[in-house]
Order: structure tokens, then C-alpha cells, then sequence
């Protein structure tokens, strides 16, 4: 994925925003209410923004919360937003709404991503998902994008791995630009680059035509797991309007069987996993290193 040169300076930074938002000068000023002038001054170094300012534009250009505390400092001032870890007293709330969250979705699978992709918490069903993973996937902090896309990871049993991939690759790609984070950027020159797994027939294939009719509302994920082929679609939970960073870089992905074939299958293995309290899921509730 192609890296810009990254500016330096309040000025270059807040206008490197303006561009990747495809916004003019006039544009953003009239939405922050400052002259076109005053703004173009700040861009280029002519005049100093204030506190109070840097925080409107970053507002107005929806800059993501850490990259906010960046700006902050880049025109020296403190950063406004903390970094609470997710075990502290304050954030006993949050922490136990995503453990709600996570234990109501079963016998589906649901997971806990941060910005970077890592797998920061998930309930029994999505473990089940993992059985056959090669260990040096699952050592923490596990990736999930490495851990679907690595030939050693769930890709040789994902059946529309090629559609999926393109899926998960474009994903990262909008997140990547959307928010210019250096890991991010890193992750996709990575795992892009993966090659297909052994054996597979046709890398550039679309969805089977088999599981290819006018019904599909979503991409799914069909996955050889449990002893069968399973099929999700999936949906994106975030906090709303969270003031610290922690909670704003959170992502909750819930899993839901796209036919009856998966539910039942997913319904039979938790009813018997709940009678066998050994079964696997030692890493639910745990929270990965970062």
C-alpha cells in the first residue's frame, strides 16, 4: 500500500486531513465557522490555532481520537484524550457491557477487535472456529487479519477464501486511509502479500454459484468447522460517542449463521459444550496483551 511522506507541523498536518477528506479550504472553514483566510494562515504556518480550534477541525474532519491528541501536541498543546486500559475501576461499565455483549451472542460466534485488528476478547462459539490454527497464529496479541488470510491460519478452510479475502483486504485498506495508522498501513503490505493456500483450484474465483443466488444479503464467510461447512454473515458494534481512546478504538464483530444448517450446528455444539465444562475456551474473557 503506498505511504505518503508524513508532514510536520500543525500547519502540513491539518491540511494533509483536508486533503485525505476531500475538502477545500472554503469547505472546511465554513464548517468550522472561520474565515477561508484564517484557515489557510494556520495551513501554512502563518498563524498558530488554538486549543479550541485544533479541536474543531479535527472534529469537522473526523479525525480518529488518537491522531486528535497528535494534532494537539504537533501545535504544543497537552493531549485531550486518554488511554484507559480496559481492566481500571472507571471502565467496569464498558468492560461489563462487552462481556454481555459477547455471552449473549452464543451459540454464535462474536469477537473483540481494537484498531490494529487484534483479537482482544471473544465467546466459546468464535474459539470453536480456531480448532487446527497453527500455534504461532494464536500467540498474543492474535491478528485476526493474519489469522484469516495466513496460509497456516483458518485460510485453507475458508470455501470462498478468494471473495473473502478481497473482503477482509479492502476493509483494511479503508481503515488504513481513513485513519493513516502506520500498523494499519504495515498490516496490509503484510498480509496482501500472503500466498493462497496449497491446493486451491482457482485463487481469482467469485462466490461458488452453488451459494451464489438472488437471496445473498452479504458477503458470508463459509467456513469448513465443527465437523461441517458453516456459513456467516457478520455486523459491526462500536461505543458511541466514547472520550477515550480505549473504548473509541473498540470493535465488537457479531457472527450470524446466514442458514439453518449452521444454527443447528452451532445450537448442538454449545448445548454439549456447556455439559462438558473441560471443552476449549480458555481465552474467553482474557484480554490479549497489547
Amino acid at each position: 500500500m503506498r505511504r505518503q511522506i508524513r508532514p510536520q507541523g500543525i500547519g502540513p498536518m491539518l491540511r494533509e486531513w483536508r486533503k485525505r477528506r476531500n475538502l477545500s479550504q472554503l469547505a472546511l472553514a465554513l464548517q468550522t465557522g472561520i474565515s477561508s483566510r484564517h484557515l489557510s494562515f494556520v495551513e501554512t504556518g502563518r498563524a498558530v490555532p488554538s486549543r479550541d480550534l485544533v479541536l474543531r477541525l479535527a472534529e469537522q474532519l473526523d479525525v480518529p481520537m488518537r491522531q486528535r491528541n497528535s494534532l494537539l501536541m504537533a501545535a504544543g498543546y497537552a493531549p485531550a484524550y486518554e488511554e484507559t486500559p480496559i481492566s481500571e475501576a472507571q471502565m467496569a461499565q464498558a468492560d461489563e457491557a462487552i462481556n454481555r455483549l459477547l455471552a449473549g451472542h452464543d451459540p454464535y460466534p462474536a469477537v473483540v477487535l481494537d484498531s490494529a485488528s487484534n483479537l482482544r476478547r471473544a465467546n466459546r462459539s468464535a474459539m470453536a472456529l480456531l480448532d487446527g490454527v497453527s500455534a504461532e497464529l494464536l500467540r498474543p496479541p492474535v491478528n485476526v487479519m493474519r489469522l484469516a488470510l495466513h496460509p497456516e491460519g483458518l485460510a485453507p478452510r475458508i470455501l470462498n477464501f478468494a471473495e473473502w479475502r478481497m473482503h477482509l483486504l479492502g476493509r483494511l485498506r479503508r481503515e488504513a486511509a481513513f485513519t493513516d495508522d502506520e500498523c494499519l498501513l504495515s498490516l496490509y503490505d503484510e498480509v496482501s502479500a500472503y500466498r493462497y493456500p496449497q491446493g486451491m483450484a482457482d485463487p481469482e474465483r467469485s462466490t461458488d454459484p452453488e451459494h451464489a443466488d438472488g437471496r445473498q444479503i452479504a458477503i458470508p464467510l463459509r467456513i469448513e468447522a465443527l465437523g461441517s461447512e458453516l456459513s456467516f454473515f457478520s455486523a459491526l458494534t462500536m461505543f458511541a460517542a466514547p472520550v477515550d481512546i480505549t473504548l473509541a478504538e473498540l470493535t465488537i464483530e457479531t457472527f450470524y449463521p446466514a442458514d439453518t444448517r449452521t444454527a443447528t450446528v452451532l445450537h448442538s455444539y454449545y448445548q454439549a459444550v456447556n455439559k462438558d465444562e473441560s471443552a476449549p475456551g480458555e481465552l474467553v474473557g482474557h484480554w490479549t496483551a497489547p
